[in-house]
């Protein structure tokens, strides 16, 4: 019975939905590698979830998420699960074994000397319950499990939620994973920046960008990114951005410990990344302190001169020797030099929507000379069961972390 269900399931899974890799029902920890990009795994029938009595599935997916075999695993930031709802086994074990005992009868028709009407009949028989064991693996394998943790690396908490839909297994877990903010497939490098700071993630006044990936991958009270590329994708785009002096960083090749300098320090340009390569992200206010450094060393580099009263002042083109008299200017029509607006994001989807506002909106402005673009964030929340006190302490303090101007909790 449960070789006909690992079948149905494993075919079902060669569609991945955005993850890099899926693994389905390993025998043990060891079958899971450790690997650096988000995987989904699919454990076996019998460690289904229940929510009353052992739950097997979380002892399961704990036991994997630790351990590679006798080893401790590294990068635990990669893993989410899927398991079997307990309660709805049984249904699909009985379909599973109807489509079996059907399929043996029409496999064998010959030696059993059916006639036209039991040969239609296993056919029919044969088909409808080929559809039902399809359907009821859809509605038994809906429990996602994904594991998170503070960043002070206390317990680790399970986040358990149903997944349903039309699409394939895969697809389902990765679509409401990333509508929950548990599965990062675009990175805006603001975040980035943010997360650097807020644990902190630096060491000392730069990071490699090797660590970076290798830290994503590891601790799981970071956002889970896909794979490598997707937080290579946000370095890149955060040193290239015309804004890095202020909202992301910048990058240099190695770091001289004897001189206390960057080499091959750039910021504000492309720049080749890649997750295996060489290479430091730098904080912005550092890099800017260096470059002003390596500016004011360059020979002949003195501030340009103020003219004096009463100095010869160039002719300007409109004023050239037989140039004729200037043409009068037709007067321009004032430009608007102030922009206000505000929009109403989905929570579900916040880390979309917001990505597309830096990206359609903020960018834009931001990049205009002497622009000075202020960006306020407002969030209203009910809870009409109300607010557990774990939830108020953590939000308080994350909060405090951001510095939010005010934040509070009140009772309507």
């Amino acid at each position: 019975m449960a070789e006909e269900i690992h079948r149905r399931v494993k075919e079902d899974l060669r569609n991945r939905g955005e993850f890099p890799k899926v693994h389905a029902f390993p025998g043990a920890s060891g079958d899971v590698p450790d690997e650096l990009e988000a995987r989904l795994v699919v454990l076996n029938v019998d460690k289904a979830f229940g929510k009353e009595g052992i739950n097997l599935a979380l002892q399961a997916a704990a036991e994997i998420l630790e351990k590679r075999g006798n080893s401790p695993r590294l990068y635990r930031n990669t893993l989410v699960f899927l398991a079997a709802d307990r309660s709805r086994l049984d249904e699909l074990e009985a379909a599973a074994r109807y489509f079996i005992a059907w399929k043996s009868i029409w496999d064998e028709a010959t030696q059993l000397n059916l006639d036209p009407f039991q040969n239609r009949q296993a056919i029919a028989q044969k088909g409808t319950w080929d559809k039902t064991s399809q359907g009821r693996i859809f509605e038994t394998y809906q429990w996602l499990l994904a594991p998170m943790q503070g960043k002070d690396q206390g317990s680790i908490e399970w986040q358990t939620s149903r997944v349903s839909g039309n699409d394939p297994l895969a697809v389902r877990a990765s679509k409401k994973l990333k509508n929950d903010g548990q599965l990062i497939t675009l990175f805006h490098p603001t975040s980035l920046r943010l997360e650097l700071d807020k644990i902190p993630l630096w060491r000392g006044d730069h990071v490699s960008v090797k660590q970076l990936v290798e830290d994503f991958a590891s601790y799981l009270y970071l956002p889970r990114p896909r794979d490598p590329e997707v937080l290579v994708g946000a370095i890149r785009e955060g040193i290239s951005s015309t804004t890095w002096q202020t909202e992301t960083f910048a990058f240099a090749e190695s770091f001289d410990e004897k001189a206390r300098r960057y080499l091959g320090l750039r910021a504000g340009r492309i720049v080749s990344v890649s997750a295996d390569a060489q290479g430091l992200l730098v904080k912005s206010e550092r890099a800017l302190a260096q470059l002003a450094q390596e500016e004011s060393a360059k020979p002949g580099a003195v501030p340009p001169a103020t003219p004096t009263p009463g100095s010869p002042v160039p002719p300007s083109p409109a004023t050239k020797p037989g140039a004729g008299t200037p043409t009068s200017t037709p007067p321009v029509a004032e430009k608007p030099n102030h922009f206000f607006g505000n929009v109403q994001v989905d929570p579900a989807r916040i880390t979309r929507d917001v990505d597309a506002l830096a990206k359609e909106v903020i960018q834009h402005l931001a990049s205009l000379p002497g622009a000075v673009v202020t960006v306020t964030v407002e969030i209203q929340a009910s809870v009409p069961s109300g607010v557990p006190d774990g939830t108020v302490r953590t939000v308080g303090e994350n909060c405090r972390t951001l510095k939010f101007t005010s934040h509070g909790f009140e009772k309507e």
